[in-house]
């Protein structure tokens, strides 16, 4: 194999950082969205059971707080649990090309986005505030001293 210009080893560097990144959140995807889907299934145990309750009691309590309600009606467990299923970890494949060396095998300049530090003055990008919305409460008016003359 010949020797890897430094274009080429930045490229696998910055690459094998994104794939370990993208591993990583699918990870976490994944290990989330069955927590949730527990918990919806837990919410609608808890449901049944109060709603059970209120029956035998004759009460109108809420069978779910506000949070799991809207999370339910956005999602179901089974919709979590089947996208789960449709998919596995590590399912897509890496296939490294040939990257084009199109600068002379030169390193490209640093990239925060890629976690490396980059030289130089950073760009600050200045967002105004907005403006500040002030009564309409007139200034206080100052008495005038009278001077005896």
């Amino acid at each position: 194999m010949a020797s890897l210009t430094p274009y080429q080893r930045q490229f696998r560097t910055r690459m094998k950082r994104a794939i370990r990144l993208r591993a990583s959140a699918d990870t976490k995807a994944r290990r989330y969205a069955q927590k949730l889907a527990d918990a919806l299934g837990v919410g609608q145990d808890a449901a049944a059971q109060m709603n059970a309750l209120n029956q035998l009691y004759n009460v109108d309590v809420s069978t779910q707080t506000i949070l799991v309600h809207d999370l339910q009606q956005l999602i179901t467990p089974a919709q979590l649990t089947t996208a789960l299923a449709g998919s596995t970890p590590g399912e897509e494949l890496i296939i490294f090309n040939q990257v084009p060396d199109g600068n002379g095998g030169q390193p490209l300049p640093d990239n925060p986005l890629f976690g490396e530090a980059a030289p130089g003055t950073p760009i600050v990008i200045v967002v105004p505030s907005p403006p500040q919305v002030i009564d309409n409460v007139p200034p206080p008016t100052l008495a005038r001293e009278q001077v005896d003359g």
